[in-house]
């Protein structure tokens, strides 16, 4: 069964990464491959495609959708911070492009029954990776009540933060909370009717997101890559990243201008004294945001930036 998603910003995506026939690129997040396979198809003949996810399914249907390419393709199952051992591992020094799309995929939030979804009724798991150790399950039985409250404000800048912690500590008292269902209808039973009446998202969204960003370190990993990706592109290569919420894509866009500043010295002093040149030049000056034609088509981008950087 082939994987569900519907890539966003997919004609936007592949006009900045500028695919060439013969050259190197990377997707970091295969997803459903709908990126993947459009990438193939430009860089035929002679180019090598590179694609990483850290969900199993994601590769074993990426093998699938990219088989018919003529094309040397290399996939590998881990998180895209690992991106330099692999190349290290096929011989490559630098790649002609990249590709980091944050987004979560249809078919994980309807199909993976891992408890991404508060509208399944689905085992609290949300680890993108089945190897990593703890799960939502675990965080929400065990975490202190201060602990969820810092995690649903900090990571899913929710409000009501504290009253969800509340509830989650009194529900779980009587008994372990095990499923994204039952997460989601104590979430919604914290949020006062009227509220929750007039928010245009689900009450459990906020909570949902953060737990799946702090089950699968999400902030931490894009945080890391993002400092060292220049080293990994070649003269002219290009990193294209698709963020979903205003915490990525703080990360990305405060990275994105350091590599292009280079110098770190402070302010005041006369003259650079810490020999950092500028590493890349934003292409992006304003972020691109999906057409409402694409949003209308295809919900799950509306809350979609591109932003991109070229190194030089």
């Amino acid at each position: 069964m082939l994987f569900k998603h519907i890539p966003v910003m997919l004609p936007q995506a592949l006009c900045y990464l500028n695919c060439t026939p013969g050259r190197i690129y990377v997707d970091c997040t295969l997803g459903g491959s709908g990126h993947a396979g459009a990438i193939c198809k430009k860089i035929i003949p002679g180019g090598i495609f590179i694609g990483i996810d850290q969900d199993i399914d994601a590769v074993r249907n990426a093998k699938k959708v990219l088989k018919s390419f003529n094309l040397t393709i290399h996939l590998f199952h881990d998180n895209f911070i690992h991106l330099p051992e692999f190349l290290q591992q096929l011989k490559i020094d630098a790649v002609d492009g990249i590709l980091l799309d944050l987004g979560i995929s249809l078919d994980q939030l309807e199909s993976s029954g891992r408890g991404f979804s508060f509208n399944k009724d689905e085992p609290l798991d949300m680890r993108m990776n089945l190897k990593s150790s703890a799960t939502a399950e675990d965080l929400i039985n065990s975490m202190a009540e201060k602990n969820l409250k810092e995690i649903f404000y900090k990571y899913g800048e929710e409000r009501r933060a504290g009253q969800i912690a509340k509830r989650i500590v009194t529900q779980r008292r009587r008994k372990a909370i095990r499923s994204s269902k039952e997460l989601a209808q104590i979430v919604c039973d914290a949020v006062p009717k009227n509220v929750s009446f007039k928010q245009k998202i689900h009450p459990a969204t906020r909570t949902f997101m953060a737990l799946r960003i702090v089950v699968n370190r999400e902030l931490e990993m894009l945080d890391l890559f993002m400092e060292n990706v220049a080293s990994l592109l070649n003269h002219k290569g290009r990193l294209c990243v698709l963020s979903f919420h205003s915490l990525e894509d703080r990360i990305v866009k405060h990275r994105m201008k350091a590599l292009e500043k280079g110098c770190i010295c402070p302010p005041g002093l006369p003259e650079c004294a810490c020999n950092k040149k500028p590493l890349v030049r934003i292409l992006t000056k304003k972020v691109v945001r999906p057409t409402k034609d694409e949003v209308a088509n295809n919900p799950m981008a509306r809350s979609a930036k591109l932003r991109v950087v070229e190194k030089i």
